[in-house]
């Protein structure tokens, strides 16, 4: 019989990447008292938010493993608000998480806490995808467009603000290998767009070395005007081409 299937829906892996309007997280299906359905409501408002938290479970008399609330509400630690877009199901002492966390070390951190929250008895079963980095990347840039001086691979004090957010994400990531990605518009000669696309990869790759990241885990590539993303007529098609992208690798 099912106790409890717990859905994780969030659109980051951390807070400090939180989107404005986040998804809910849904709490369903039965807990054989009160009790067992405040303490687990109570967990989740502490890790989400009350807001946050829709309650659709509901309590039925029903047999449960000893001490069961208890250890399911210790499984709901800090740790699992890494997982995005995924659940926790738990049925009797079956346990099973899904969902993605940005690196392996992530994924293995995840699982040996819900085990350590349990006891023996519980069987717990990772299902944990490793493909939330690059939403974490792209959340991290967003919109915005890393700036050189015109003309040049040399970072203004935006382009250098924006790496120094895109160098905390990388330190979350871990140990994953990134292509920093240059582009240019397609005003002038293809070689020499090509040529500064590169260098401005390169500008990136060193600074965020400066702050830290470990080179090895960067890659550079200059695509010049090759792989636009708007109409080069218009000068704000230009200005959106002429952009640093980051591909997890």
């Amino acid at each position: 019989m099912r106790y409890l299937t717990f859905l994780i829906a969030l659109l980051a892996a951390s807070a400090a990447h939180a989107q404005s309007d986040p998804l809910p997280v849904v709490a369903e299906g039965v807990v054989p008292d009160q009790a067992t359905k405040a303490l687990i409501l109570g967990q989740l408002h502490e890790l989400y938010g009350a807001a946050r938290v829709v309650d659709r479970l509901q309590v039925e008399s029903i047999p449960a493993p000893p001490n069961w609330g208890r250890h399911v509400a210790r499984m709901l630690a800090p740790g699992i608000r890494r997982v995005s877009g995924g659940k926790l199901e738990v049925d009797g002492q079956s346990v099973r998480i899904s969902g993605e966390v940005a690196n392996e070390a992530q994924r293995q951190q995840v699982a040996s806490e819900l085990s350590l929250a349990s006891n023996s008895t519980y069987t717990v079963t990772n299902s944990l995808g490793t493909g939330a980095g690059q939403g974490l990347l792209d959340a991290t840039l967003g919109d915005r467009i890393i700036e050189f001086e015109s003309g040049s691979a040399r970072l203004t004090d935006v382009g250098r603000a924006i790496l120094d957010e895109m160098a905390g994400t990388m330190r979350e990531i871990g140990e994953a290998r990134v292509q920093v990605v240059g582009h240019t518009d397609n005003v002038g000669q293809r070689q020499s767009n090509i040529a500064l696309s590169h260098a401005r990869a390169d500008a990136v790759r060193d600074y965020l070395v400066e702050q830290g990241i470990p080179r090895r885990n960067l890659s550079v590539l200059g695509r010049g005007p090759d792989e636009p993303i708007a109409d080069n007529a218009s000068v704000d098609g230009r200005a959106r081409n002429r952009r640093i992208q980051f591909r997890l690798l």
